[in-house]
């Protein structure tokens, strides 16, 4: 099994790549629009491609340090090697490559988004989600193709004993995971620092619609949904569809030395399990883009649901097929790190299934909370004919609420997991829920293509028709942005505890009992980083936004005509101070979440055990609140502007109420863009790390 199965995983990573470039040469081919249209676009595509210039100039040096310690450290250490540095720099140059494909593409979808919206809703919605596709479908494909190939090269290229692959393969994660929090960091810093300044210097202090091309602030706007949300948010899941691959793969060897006993099972089959399964997943993922079509006045959250769920349904049939093939009916692993003993292939599904169905539910439970026709946004809007104070207080309710829920299916589902195959059980269902991360992603990327497809046509002066198009485009995407991030988090947090438990048996350390002093200590450190990190990066925004409302008002203030529109922003200004502020705002909180685990490690490794527990509770939790508390407030505010009846007044865009939802809307900013995604990244980083140093620490 293992000559013709190995060689067909790189070539799913190569089928992916290859459809992308499809789709891709598709979307180039359609109409751009008009010269002014074109005009607006090229602006955007170039301040995204500077800031990832300017972003991975500066990651390079930091790829190029780590790699240096990681190959001095591990050159010497029995049963690793130099070549995990390699493992290091491919990660990392995967996952940069993935999001500058994928915002490239996007930069160029949105103009055609719009231009195509001139003709109806479902070209519209074709060109977007291609361009999101192109998004998911680059992660999955050059993280598949990635890791597969350095197994491949280490394992038989090499001929490396088992042990020594999935150590050195693990800075592959490492590589992946440092890319994933720089890019969300300094992408959610960018893109939050445009927004909260277009909109209080736009529709509060100015009184200008949203999107208005008098506003400096608006192509910094545009560039930051590109950078944030599509580049950021394809290196957050490119790290935990791989986390989460490598996890499983970690476990998986326990199974080696009972697979090598047995007739008619690969050795390796734990270990090749979790790659075949994310191979499948990528058919599955272009299978299920098939099914996202929908009519002139259809419903665009239908057409992509059909996609998503029906590819996730698919994905539950194939996976039963496979497990049966790949394991025997039934086998016992005893090992002390490993305390569940009797596993069946059965079990191993089930716990796909398990995966599957809370990614499901946490996206439904987000939703709930986030779209605006359910009541938890209903609330936030009557709160806010009161004011500012009441929508903030009413959102932060909201928000803390929503964490109920999802905490409860993550729960049963760890529970689930392991009562059907133990801590691989648990690797496994977060393999399952992120094994159709192509088409998820491509869902999620959809929505700043549409979100600038609007921006474009208000500043194109489109007839009202086409912007009515891009927002019910716009309107989908803002829930789908909110289902993506609450399966972003649901993912991280099994990923986290399958790598938490990867570290567990590569360090050595049997049980975390946190009556220890040590290791309640340890929980403590660990539940306080997401909060320090929040705290950075909100803090990162507010300074950022402060001094791009300053250059608004300037402009307004010393341009002439620049108000009555006879004269052009200088929007190369405000795209330099997000830049600028995004760049150096980013280092910090990337730092503490990589020097955390290491100097708590020296010191003591089961200590770094407690940490890992604490970082992943308080980090998941927060991470649930500050993304559905913005969310919901977002929506609030659209409810709003859609107009709506309280208490028998209409209120609509510039009443007292929709300006006290746009200030709740401006708090909730940061919340969801840019310091609740990045705890996602944070958690797992952290475990990353941890694994990576764990021999030496055992």
């Amino acid at each position: 099994m293992e000559m013709y199965v190995t060689y067909l995983v790189p070539l799913a990573g190569l089928l992916a790549l290859f459809y992308a470039f499809l789709r891709t040469r598709w979307i180039s081919r359609q109409d751009p629009g008009t010269p002014e249209m074109q005009q607006i676009a090229a602006a955007i595509a170039e301040g995204a491609r500077a800031f990832l210039r300017r972003e991975y100039s500066v990651l390079s040096i930091f790829v190029i340090v780590v790699a240096v310690l990681l190959a001095i450290f591990n050159a010497q250490q029995p049963g690793s090697s130099w070549l995990i540095a390699l493992s290091f720099v491919v990660g990392a140059v995967c996952s940069a490559t993935a999001g500058f494909i994928g915002m490239t593409v996007a930069t160029r979808a949105n103009v055609r988004t719009t231009n195509a919206a001139r003709t109806g809703l479902g070209p519209a919605l074709n060109v977007a989600f291609s361009g999101g596709l192109v998004m998911g479908l680059s992660v999955v494909g050059l993280g598949l193709l990635g890791l597969s190939l350095l197994f491949l090269l280490y394992s038989e290229g090499l001929a490396w004993d088992y042990l020594k692959v999935i150590n050195v393969i693990s800075g592959f994660s490492l590589g992946a995971s440092s890319i994933a929090l720089f890019a969300r960091v300094g992408g959610g810093i960018y893109t939050k620092a445009a927004d909260v300044g277009a909109d209080l210097a736009g529709k509060v202090y100015e009184g200008i619609p949203e999107d208005d091309p008098r506003n400096p602030a608006t192509i910094a706007d545009n560039v930051g949904d590109n950078v944030g949300d599509v580049a950021g948010m394809g290196a957050d899941l490119f790290e935990s569809y791989v986390g989460s691959i490598i996890g499983t793969i970690v476990l998986g060897a326990a199974f080696v030395p009972v697979f090598q006993q047995m007739d008619g099972v690969h050795p390796l089959a734990g270990v090749l399990l979790p790659m075949i399964l994310a191979g499948v997943g990528i058919i599955v993922s272009i299978i299920g883009a098939f099914f996202v079509k929908v009519k002139e006045g259809g419903n665009p959250q239908k057409a992509l649901n059909q996609g998503e769920f029906g590819a996730a349904f698919v994905m539950a049939v194939l996976a039963y097929f496979i497990i049966q093939w790949m394991l025997p009916d039934a086998w016992t692993a005893e090992s002390p790190l490993i305390p569940f003993t009797n596993y069946t292939a059965t079990g191993v599904y089930w716990a796909v299934l398990i995966g599957l169905a809370a990614g499901v539910l946490i996206g439904l439970i987000t939703e709930y909370y986030t779209s605006t026709h359910t009541k938890p946004t209903l609330v936030i809007a009557r709160q806010s004919v009161t004011g500012a104070a009441t929508n903030i207080i009413a959102g932060l309710s909201v928000g803390m609420l929503s964490t109920g829920l999802p905490a409860v299916v993550l729960a049963l589902g760890i529970i689930g997991a392991y009562s059907a195959a133990g801590l691989y059980g648990i690797a496994i269902a977060a393999l399952g829920m992120l094994s159709v991360t192509g088409i998820q992603l491509a869902v999620d990327a959809y929505g700043p293509i549409s979100d600038n497809a609007g921006g474009i046509a208000e500043m194109a002066h489109l007839p009202p028709e086409v912007r009515e198009r891009t927002d019910k485009l716009d309107a989908v995407g803002n829930t789908t942005a909110a289902i993506g991030k609450g399966f972003a988090i649901g993912s991280a947090a099994l990923t986290a505890l399958a790598l938490f438990a990867a570290y567990m048996q590569q360090a050595h350390v049997p049980t975390i009992d946190v009556s220890q002093p040590n290791i309640l200590a340890g929980v403590l450190l660990g539940a306080v980083l997401p909060f320090v990190f929040s705290a950075l990066a909100m803090s990162a925004v507010g300074r950022a936004a402060s001094d791009m409302i300053k250059e608004v008002g300037r402009q307004f203030r010393e341009i002439p005509g620049l108000r009555e529109g006879k004269a052009r922003a200088e929007y190369a200004r405000c795209v330099d101070i997000s830049t600028k502020a995004a760049i150096r705002e980013m280092i910090l909180p990337g730092l503490l979440a990589v020097a955390a685990p290491v100097v708590v490690g020296l010191i003591d490794k089961n200590m770094l055990g407690g940490l890992l527990a604490g970082v992943t509770v308080s980090g998941v939790l927060l991470a649930i609140f500050q993304a559905n508390a913005g969310g919901a407030w977002d929506n609030a505010k659209k409810r709003i502007e859609a107009g709506m009846e309280i208490d028998g007044v209409q209120y609509g865009k510039g009443s007292d109420a929709h300006k006290a939802a746009v200030v709740g809307d401006t708090v909730g900013d940061p919340l969801k863009d840019t310091s609740g995604p990045s705890l996602n990244i944070l958690i797992k980083l952290i475990a990353v790390v941890s694994l990576v140093i764990a021999p030496l620490l055992a």
